[in-house]
């Protein structure tokens, strides 16, 4: 998920700059690369999620232990941090009458960051362990 999330919002990125050209970012048409890029992320994570399901039957794996569900529970837990942060920075855009660019951009943003630093704090931990 962290790749996945990485690239689509690297792509979504790279798409809204691309329509600039030289007018205001708040002004650029964002929204269906928005949905593209997200609904493709979607996509992708639940394909990769039931083909590495699939190859881990294979090879015997699906064993889930205690140190497993604390992994993914703390993964879960910073990820989550992302989320809150970008409620709370798009609430405070609404309240300042930000233009909605940039309050839905800020959303993307953290839901991106969500999965990638979540996913990264997983991988970090089956390295490291967890306390």
């Amino acid at each position: 998920m962290a790749i996945v999330a990485a690239v689509g919002y690297a792509v979504y990125v790279v798409l809204v700059l691309g329509r600039a050209g030289g007018r205001p970012l708040a002004e650029v048409p964002y929204v269906d690369a928005a949905l593209w890029t997200i609904g493709f992320g979607i996509v992708v994570g639940i394909v990769s999620g039931i083909w590495f399901g699939i190859a881990s039957r294979r090879e015997g794996g699906l064993q889930v232990d205690e140190r497993d569900v604390e992994i993914g529970r703390f993964g879960d837990h910073v990820g989550q941090s992302f989320v809150v942060i970008g409620g709370v920075a798009a609430l405070v855009l609404a309240m300042a009458e930000a233009p909605h660019f940039w309050i839905a951009n800020v959303l993307y943003l953290c839901f991106a960051l969500s999965a990638v630093l979540g996913s990264l704090a997983k991988i970090a931990a089956y390295r490291q362990g967890v306390r």
